[in-house]
Formats: structure tokens, C-alpha cells, sequence
């Protein structure tokens, strides 16, 4: 049976880790993919994950470029625009079908996200979007992602 160097096999022993950290961390996202509506917060995550909070959340934003609770938000705003969209449900309904608890923190969020407050969302989507397939619909108002939308000074004429 042949040796490695110390390097050798710590590397090795590394480079397994770090497979195995990927495959939970995927695991997480996934979680929240299918999940997003339940009521998660970082350490349910992390503990489902065999991971401390700490290290679940250094991890995935070096992964995905976030912290699981944007890429959460993200989740909920995304189905929050959807259900916006389809104009029959209040803004406070949509708030907490999405797992929102808090209508402010919601409103907040989605505004950054979004670039306006819900309420103009509903009315503008239902307009921006009629006739148009749901899969095609989704695609082009699909929310701004690890960075606030921009927003537009008025132009004058």
C-alpha cells in the first residue's frame, strides 16, 4: 500500500470536503426552492444541512453569490410577482401565501427588488402582461438579483 505525502493527502481530504459542503449546500438551495413558503430561517437550514449557521451562510453566498436569506427573499418576491400578476389575490394575501410574516418587511423587499411597491406592481403587470404565456411572462419580469433595481429619475419634455 503506497503513502502520499502529508500535502498529498490533506489535499485530497480537502478537495472531498469540499464536494461534500457543495452537495449540501445544493441540497439548501433546493430546500428553499421547495420550501420557500414555510417559515425557514438560517439556522433550520443549517442545522437540516449538519452545518452552523455561520458556516452555511459563508459558504453558500461564496456558492451562489448571497446569503440564503436573499436567495429566500428572492424565491418569495419571484412568487410574489406571479401571484401579483394573476391580479385576484390583495397584496397581503400574496404577503403571506409567500411565507411572509410581515407586510412591511414584504413591501420592503419587494420594492428593492422590483423597483416598485407591490401595489403598482399588480396594477402595472396585469397590463404589461396580458395575453402573454405565463413561462414567457415569468422570464421578463423575473426580479433583479444581489443588487437593488435601479431606479429611474422622471425624464422631463
Amino acid at each position: 500500500m503506497g503513502c502520499g505525502t502529508i500535502s498529498q493527502v490533506s489535499s485530497k481530504s480537502d478537495a472531498t470536503q469540499r464536494l461534500a459542503d457543495l452537495a449540501r449546500l445544493r441540497r439548501v438551495r433546493d430546500r428553499i426552492d421547495r420550501e420557500y413558503a414555510q417559515p425557514l430561517d438560517v439556522e433550520a437550514l443549517a442545522r437540516g444541512a449538519h452545518m452552523s449557521a455561520g458556516h452555511l451562510s459563508r459558504e453558500f453566498r461564496l456558492a451562489y453569490g448571497e446569503s440564503p436569506y436573499s436567495y429566500l427573499m428572492t424565491r418569495r418576491i419571484e412568487r410574489a410577482m406571479a401571484l401579483l400578476r394573476r391580479g385576484d389575490l390583495s397584496v397581503t394575501d400574496v404577503c403571506f401565501a409567500v411565507g411572509c410574516s410581515s407586510l412591511g418587511t414584504f413591501s420592503t423587499r419587494f420594492t428593492e427588488l422590483v423597483g416598485v411597491p407591490p401595489s403598482v406592481y399588480r396594477r402595472q403587470a396585469a397590463q404589461a402582461t396580458a395575453g402573454m404565456p405565463s413561462c414567457v411572462a415569468k422570464q421578463v419580469t423575473r426580479p433583479v438579483r444581489n443588487r437593488e433595481a435601479r431606479v429611474t429619475e422622471p425624464q422631463l419634455a
